[in-house]
């Protein structure tokens, strides 16, 4: 889909539900030109399709964890299967729906659909584990359901998670879901009291959320609790998980625990059931104000992303195409003075040793030997553009894509080798702190729907009577 066809898709979606936020698709546009103008993206992307413009809730977690019961609990319907073993392999992502029955598409529906945060997963997919993105049928699959509770929202159930036999494919869409979402919920099995076993999860688990800019938006989750009963080490437990987090980096976080009451197990002693659905109905309502809420954080983190992506492309993308242009221009100018120098060298010594022009008069000797070293040069030189821009693109792919294709955007053979590093890159800085101050203001007008206005100040004669 071509970007002012998504432009138009999202209008029509945000004039429904969240009108504040129209302008900020202009602004948006905006961004893809500068995008397109220094090759950061090509001209059939937009940064429009690197977040995700409804409300995302992911759920994550290992096998047997009560992701699918905790979600049935939610949407206060029977959805997801759930046990005690493994019993979807797939992604399932559940949205509103008018059928009063559940209907389940496939993934093909999410892959082809600019609506959805999967929106063309299948070629990420190809990318890590060729050949798979063909089958994403095989990874998703869409839900859609009449419940008050989702509408307006996109709630994503992942299959068990083991890092140790996970697919490349299911790595990649993890980590796409959790980049992608507004609130993540990583689900850990109470009744498997040694973390320790899990080591290569929980690095990935947490590894994956813990460095992300947004942290905030991970809650860790230790369900059913109501196994700790038995033994009264609920807090040795939850002192167990918590240590094994913090050995993967999570030092501090929002760490919960709760367990479904319908599933729970016989609890005799009343202190300890009293104390357990304490603890589960604190948690639990804390949990569930951060799902309902979602949608408000959705509309700041569009507009913080607009920010994000501006700032990340004044203070590093620009700095790194500049050094990757400085040596690429090095490199050919180089090349082109040895070259030169290598060919008057030649010219000089066959003069000298053999006087090969002499039988020409001079003048015309003279426009020869210099059109034959103007062809030369030319060609070492176009030869030298292209194959230092492919080595300097190659060398930038492994640490970051997007200034490899902008170096070969911007190395094309009418490019200047002079000038990078200098003045170009002015005027795009001021666009981007034009937008970055644009964003600043749209937080304020989101505020205004949730702030109340400042009291009118009492006047000094009402004071004074």
């Amino acid at each position: 889909m071509m970007p002012e066809e998504r432009y138009k898709k999202l209008k029509e979606y945000l004039s429904a539900e969240n009108p504040v936020l129209l302008d900020v698709i202009d602004k948006y546009k905006a961004l893809d030109k500068i995008g397109h103008k220094i090759g950061l993206i090509e001209h059939h992307e937009s940064y429009t399709s690197h977040i995700s413009w409804w409300p995302m809730i992911s759920i994550l977690g290992t096998f047997s964890a009560g992701k699918s019961s905790f979600i049935n609990d939610y949407i206060g319907q029977n959805l997801q299967q759930s046990g005690n073993h493994a019993i979807d392999d797939k992604f399932t992502v559940i949205c509103y729906g008018n059928n009063d029955e559940s209907v389940t598409l496939p993934g093909l529906a999410l892959d082809a659909d600019p609506r959805f945060p999967f929106y063309n997963i299948s070629e990420e997919i190809n990318i890590v584990d060729p050949g798979e993105g063909n089958r994403v049928n095989q990874y998703l699959q869409l839900k859609t359901l009449k419940s008050d509770k989702i509408k307006g929202k996109i709630l994503i159930d992942s299959p068990g998670f083991d890092a140790d036999s996970q697919r490349d494919g299911i790595l990649r869409i993890t980590n796409h879901m959790v980049e992608m979402s507004d609130l993540v919920l990583i689900f850990f099995d109470a009744r498997h009291p040694e973390p320790g076993a899990m080591r290569d999860t929980l690095e990935h688990l947490v590894g994956t959320t813990i460095e992300h800019k947004d942290a905030n938006k991970v809650l860790y989750i230790l369900n059913q609790i109501d196994t700790t009963a038995k033994e009264d080490n609920l807090e040795d437990v939850i002192s167990s998980w918590q240590r094994a987090l913090s050995k993967e980096g999570l030092i501090s976080g929002n760490f919960y625990s709760i367990y479904n009451e319908s599933a729970a197990n016989t609890i005799e002693d009343e202190a300890m059931l009293k104390r357990l659905k304490s603890k589960k109905d604190t948690d639990l309502a804390r949990i569930i104000d951060r799902m309902d809420k979602v949608s408000i954080e959705r509309a700041y983190r569009i507009i913080k992303a607009l920010e994000d992506f501006s700032k990340e492309i004044k203070e590093e993308k620009i700095p790194k195409l500049q050094e990757a242009l400085r040596e690429w221009g090095s490199r050919v100018l180089w090349t082109d003075v040895v070259v030169s120098v290598l060919l008057l060298v030649l010219v000089g010594v066959s003069q000298f040793q053999w006087h090969i022009l002499e039988s020409l008069n001079s003048t015309l000797s003279q426009i020869i030997a210099g059109g034959v070293m103007m062809l030369l040069i030319g060609a070492v030189h176009f030869k030298a553009r292209a194959f230092f821009a492919e080595r300097i693109a190659k060398k930038w792919a492994e640490k970051d894509i997007n200034i490899a294709k902008a170096v070969l955007h911007n190395t094309k053979w009418w490019r200047t080798i002079f000038g990078f590093g200098r003045n170009w890159h002015k005027g795009i800085k001021v666009k981007l702190d034009v937008l970055m101050t644009q964003g600043r203001e749209s937080i304020q007008k989101l505020n205004d729907q949730f702030v109340a206005s400042s009291p009118t100040p009492t006047s000094k004669t009402s004071v004074e009577k």
